[in-house]
């Protein structure tokens, strides 16, 4: 079965919309903490979503992969840099992180390629 990466965040938004108003402080909360660790300070966000991708891959977190793949591709990350955050994570989790780094790299290619007029 092949995921379908735009779809799944666009559905994943939809479904948190309910939770920002039946729990506006702890989505609001969520939403600062992740503002602010992805600001840019010693490490740049670009790098930052490189290893947020690379924890959801080892999460085995298919939205993960899919709002970070997004974000990367619109900070300009290269496939080389993606594909070699993606090979730590295998590193580190070895065969199951695999197949879902793989997951990862079919969403940046889905996020990365150009929109068709």
């Amino acid at each position: 079965m092949t995921m379908q990466y735009k779809q799944l965040t666009q559905t994943i938004s939809t479904h948190l919309a309910h939770l920002h108003k039946t729990q506006a402080g702890v989505m609001k909360g969520f939403g600062d903490m992740g503002k602010t660790a992805m600001a840019g300070g010693a490490l740049d966000p670009k790098t930052k979503e490189l290893i947020a991708l690379a924890v959801g891959v080892a999460a085995r977190c298919d939205g993960c992969i899919g709002f970070h793949t997004k974000a990367l591709a619109r900070l300009g990350a290269t496939t080389e840099e993606v594909h070699e955050a993606l090979g730590v994570a295998i590193y580190m989790g070895g065969g199951p992180v695999a197949m879902y780094a793989a997951n990862a790299v079919a969403a940046f290619t889905e996020f990365a390629a150009p929109v068709q007029a």
